[in-house]
């Protein structure tokens, strides 16, 4: 089992830049909470630098989240996203540092300076599966994963196979990707994340574009896992499962804490006018 988390310290400014690669949050320096605690640090006001009025998408927050599993609910736009990016390197910080580690014993790493490193032990699936999901066929696909673990094709292939019969897929090997339900699509994109068994998985909204019987199995299979679990959701009954769980809103974190609790206030400020 990983003994791994992750946490964000506090900025104070943060801009999306539409002309060049890649999106960053500002930051400052935030504190680490305990041996075990991986740092993240995000936060502050965004702009784009194409002349539009700036808009914030992630106001100073400082967490440090080390329990195994975090929900983190909000309403469309509320800043969750962004901070989930920030927790892998999809979104960087122009200040300040996000940190992340394995466990107590492991080395920190910067999302900025480590990102490969970062990106090896943080796993992030989409909520589209289509937009990871690249190679025709299934086996294809966790193949690619395994490209820089496992050398030999033969070798790469049968250790593919054998992590797609770990989810119930090894008899679609051989199946377009695009021939799949919806529901498999979305576990295929899981197992290609977890080929490489990260320590950290985060999973922005995974069962938002699942009917109900498949939103219950990857809900099932992700508080199931041996890795730490930072999954943003819609799906409240989903959320009051984890450890602990955040409320996003207006680009700030306005709850911290036990799952019933958070579900509770956010649906009590949804119902506000």
């Amino acid at each position: 089992m990983h003994d791994a988390a992750v946490v964000v310290p506090s900025a104070d400014a943060a801009s999306t830049r539409t002309g060049g690669d890649r999106t960053r949050a500002a930051t400052r320096p935030g504190t680490t909470a305990g041996p075990a605690a991986a740092a993240a640090a995000a936060a502050g006001a965004a702009s784009t630098d194409a002349g539009s009025e700036g808009a914030t998408i992630l106001s100073p927050t400082t967490l440090s989240l080390s329990e195994r599993r975090i929900s983190v609910i909000g309403a469309n736009g509320s800043g969750k996203s962004t901070l989930a990016r920030l927790l892998n390197g999809l979104v960087e910080p122009t200040a300040g540092s996000v940190r992340v580690r394995a466990d107590a014993e492991a080395p920190w790493l910067d999302t900025v300076h480590d990102g490969p490193a970062v990106r090896r032990l943080v796993g992030f699936v989409f909520t589209d599966p289509g937009a990871q999901l690249v190679m025709p066929t299934a086996a294809e696909d966790v193949a690619l994963s395994l490209r820089r673990t496992v050398k030999g094709k033969r070798e790469r292939r049968a250790a593919a196979v054998e992590t797609l019969d770990r989810f119930g897929l090894s008899h679609l090997a051989d199946r377009s990707v695009h021939t799949l339900s919806g529901g498999q699509r979305q576990l295929l994109a899981i197992a290609s994340v977890l080929a490489t068994d990260p320590a950290i998985l985060v999973a922005d909204e995974p069962t938002t574009l699942l009917d109900l019987r498949n939103s219950r199995m990857i809900g099932d299979l992700l508080m199931g896992l041996p890795q730490q679990l930072v999954v943003v959701t819609h799906d409240l009954g989903l959320a009051a499962r984890a450890d602990r769980t955040l409320v996003v809103d207006d680009a700030r974190v306005v709850f911290d804490g036990d799952p019933r609790d958070a579900v509770d206030f956010y649906t009590e400020m949804s119902a506000r006018p």
